[in-house]
């Protein structure tokens, strides 16, 4: 089973940005004991920009794909439509618990067109939505 993650905005700067939200560990650190700790075919992408998280999403021929959006949770649109318009299921995760956070971050655009949500369980959100396809084999 092949499975992308994709990361949004400002989580490439994770490990040093706002560690008592975020952790202190790096994303690219956790991607690889997560990779050992599963049978799927993990793939990773980030990016700040829109644009290239929506060509990504469009052209992804995975199984799977686990979106932490970031801050476009709260405002895209068109991030929120290329996932209502693709065919590969997607499990949005956040590594904060956004129902705790600043009002603004309690609607997500993506949710509705999700197959599922994550959030609160810090980078461990990743391996929980990875749970969800693996025990969910299409």
């Amino acid at each position: 089973m092949k499975i992308l993650i994709v990361n949004g905005p400002n989580l490439n700067l994770l490990g040093t940005r706002e560690p008592q939200i975020y952790g202190n560990h790096s994303f690219e650190t956790y991607f690889e004991e997560l990779k050992s700790k599963t049978t799927c075919d993990l793939s990773y992408f980030q990016s700040n920009v829109e644009g290239e998280l929506i060509n990504v999403l469009q052209q992804s021929n995975h199984d799977g794909i686990i979106l932490n959006a970031g801050g476009y949770t709260h405002t895209s649109v068109a991030l929120r439509d290329c996932i209502a318009a693709i065919e590969v299921p997607v499990v949005e995760v956040h590594l904060s618990n956004v129902t705790k956070r600043e009002e603004f971050r309690h609607t997500s655009l993506i949710s509705p067109v999700a197959v599922g949500c994550v959030f609160g369980f810090g980078l461990e959100s990743y391996r929980l939505a990875l749970n969800y396809f693996e025990t969910n084999k299409r």
